[in-house]
């Protein structure tokens, strides 16, 4: 077995025994302990009570972080003249047309958002094997498939984040810098909690939130007290 380092000796150390805590207390537990030379994600993952290969148990949603993700989004826009004049005035960092499907199509993808005028959905349709593995095909029910692309890109690079419960029901985003201070990472986590309560299934049966983990890149996860995240 190898030799577990001193960092995450002590980090598996201040976490032992610790679990079902506040959206406050987990947050400056974990902040505590994101000691690595760059500056680490503070991820949120949720294992949901719903089976996904039913079309009335999916979970899926958007949620515009009060405080930001601290990531730097790069926005890539399906659209044609005026449009996507505006998408640049907006600040996508690519826009095309055939251009960029034929891009895409040859492997370069160099976009973490990708956003498409309801008119381009034909194109873009050609790339659903590349893009939908990926989570990042138009779609909207999240708003990326739209004629207001200067709100949709906008939206993105402020700190917008998508969800969608993968295989076994869990849903997992980052939700801020461990940079962040306490208030506003309690603060983005608490709105995450929400929105994906809010988007709750008509089919999900029983418990819906089975669990609630905070962690950092690097770090251990510790688990947060459902009820108490959700009724905040």
């Amino acid at each position: 077995m190898a030799k577990l380092g001193k960092r995450t000796r002590a980090a598996r150390e201040a976490f032992a025994g610790k679990s079902n805590l506040t959206i406050e207390e987990a947050v400056a537990l974990v902040k505590a302990n994101a000691n690595t030379k760059f500056d680490e994600t503070v991820e949120i993952a949720m294992n949901l009570g719903v089976d996904t290969r039913h079309a009335d148990q999916m979970v899926r949603g958007v949620v515009g972080l009060p405080n930001g993700t601290g990531k730097t989004m790069r926005v890539a826009v399906f659209a044609r003249g005026p449009k996507a004049e505006e998408a640049q005035a907006a600040g996508a960092d690519i826009v095309g047309a055939e251009d960029l499907m034929e891009t895409i199509q040859g492997g370069t993808i160099e976009f973490d958002r990708c956003i498409a005028t309801p008119d381009m959905m034909p194109v873009v349709g050609r790339l659903g094997k590349i893009l939908g593995p990926r989570n990042l095909m138009p779609n909207p029910k999240v708003g990326t498939v739209t004629m207001d692309v200067k709100a949709a890109v906008e939206a993105a690079k402020g700190g917008e984040v998508q969800f969608k419960a993968e295989k076994g029901g869990v849903v997992h985003a980052g939700v801020g810098k461990a940079s962040f201070d306490e208030a506003k990472l309690a603060e983005n986590v608490r709105a995450f909690v929400s929105a994906v309560a809010k988007a709750k299934p008509t089919g999900a049966k029983g418990a819906y939130m089975k669990k609630i983990v905070l962690s950092s890149t690097m770090g251990p996860g510790v688990t947060l007290d459902v009820d108490g995240a959700v009724s905040e």
